[in-house]
């Protein structure tokens, strides 16, 4: 039965990942249904031979429940160490010509005794675009201890069992995400509609699977209503309404900047450095308006590396923070170096792009030559015979008229490569 719904489900997904291919890559550990609920874990699963026969899942993208830890949880909390002059430099001749446009940290942690740190511009201030969402993320999942502080299975039982259905919040948003239900032979992918319900775990996986900018306004709007309702919430969609509608936008807006920032500020990270301000949608931003978004590499950086360590609000966040973001599906932009196809990754991405006119010049995805800000962060897992490696890299650019996905790619590579030469057994070839 299961190599027959695997073929059934193969001639869609042939189509779906040319869509998938074309936005965003889709996380969370794909034997995960049972613990989440998330029905595309199961399409996925059922369809995973031949996903893994057209190359579209790699070696790193097959990793289990099991697999996926917090590979600094038991060890002695650290911060960023100071940074290593000779590996920055390496880090700064792998960016090139272009380094003065780029904000880039990379902590390797292949040697658990001996971390080293490079920063190049950590501290330049960048909007994150869809790297934003980790701050939503963050906010859920301090709400939901806040809630339940000694009880990890009522807060996954809220995951599981609430369901929320998509309102006004969503419009408009080109993002697709995927819909499947068991017993049908088909996955669509589509933008997010007024109407569509699903759970909570499955909004979070929409947001930072898919990156659906409707699936992340949807939770920034439930956030500040469970914040507000606690035991009431979920609300029905017409006391939802009214709320929002009543509620002065000042005291919405800074409610909404609670619900965020003081998430950020209660787990040891720094709002100026770190903050997503807005909802991700226009009408969103109307109905539930918020402040500016910034981002450094550094920062973003010591988010990821709280997380290892089981600090983002307690272990059981922490690794549900990590294993939303861990890739199980076509890889894009920094992620689809090829060199990094026997890695685990944990890894979200964001870009904005702006266009004027320029004669001789053609603008567009990418390559904006207003403005090209292209952000990845990536936490990064090797596990072969002859080498280990264990890095947090976060990447900031803003290089213009340069396709900055490629850029990505390209450095992603060739730093994959230094360490992997760096660290490997002198024996064995890398």
């Amino acid at each position: 039965m299961r190599r027959a719904a695997a073929r059934t489900l193969a001639g869609v997904f042939s189509l779906l990942l040319l869509l998938a291919a074309a936005t965003d890559a889709a996380a969370y550990p794909l034997d995960g249904y049972d613990s989440t609920g998330i029905n595309r874990l199961r399409a996925y699963d059922l369809a995973r031979d031949w996903l893994i026969r057209t190359g579209t899942l790699v070696p790193g993208s097959l990793w289990g429940m099991d697999r996926v830890k917090l590979r600094l949880a038991d060890g002695e909390p650290f911060d960023l160490p100071t940074p290593d002059e000779a590996f920055t430099a390496q880090v700064r001749s792998l960016i090139g010509e272009h380094a003065k446009h780029y904000g880039v940290t990379v902590l390797d942690l292949s040697d658990p005794k001996r971390p080293r740190y490079a920063d190049v511009n950590g501290g330049s201030i960048q909007n994150p675009g869809s790297v934003g969402k980790i701050v939503v993320a963050l906010g859920w999942f301090q709400a939901l201890a806040d809630r339940y502080p000694d009880d990890t299975e009522a807060r996954a039982r809220m995951l599981r069992k609430t369901v929320i259905t998509a309102n006004r919040f969503v419009n408009r948003d080109h993002h697709v995400v995927p819909f499947w239900k068991p017993g049908q032979a088909a996955v669509i992918r589509r933008p997010l509609q007024e109407g569509d319900s699903a759970t909570l775990y499955t909004f979070l996986d929409w947001m930072c699977s898919a990156s659906s900018n409707a699936g992340a306004s949807m939770l920034m709007a439930e956030l500040v209503l469970f914040r507000e309702f606690g035991a009431e919430y979920p609300l029905s969609p017409e006391a939802s309404a009214k709320w929002f509608d009543e509620t002065p936008k000042a005291e919405l807006t800074r409610r909404l900047a609670d619900a965020l920032q003081s998430p950020l500020r209660s787990n040891g990270l720094d709002p100026a450095k770190l903050r997503q301000g807005s909802l991700f949608t226009r009408e969103g931003k109307k109905i539930l308006p918020g402040t500016n978004s910034v981002s450094t590499s550094r920062e973003l950086a010591r988010y990821l590396l709280l997380m290892d360590q089981g600090r983002l609000v307690d272990r059981w966040s922490s690794l549900e923070i990590k294993r939303l973001l861990y890739l199980t599906d076509a890889r894009i932009r920094y992620a689809s170096a090829g060199a990094l196809n026997d890695s685990a990754l944990y890894f979200k991405s964001g870009s904005l792009y702006g266009c004027k006119d320029e004669p001789g010049f053609k603008c567009g995805q990418f390559m904006g030559n207003r403005i090209n800000y292209m952000n990845s962060i990536a936490l990064v897992e090797t596990e072969r015979k002859d080498v280990s490696l264990h890095y947090i890299v976060t990447v900031l650019s803003n290089v213009l008229r340069k396709n900055s996905a490629e850029q990505h790619e390209r450095f992603g590579g060739k730093l994959h490569e230094l360490l992997l030469s760096e660290h490997a057994t002198p024996s064995a070839p890398y």
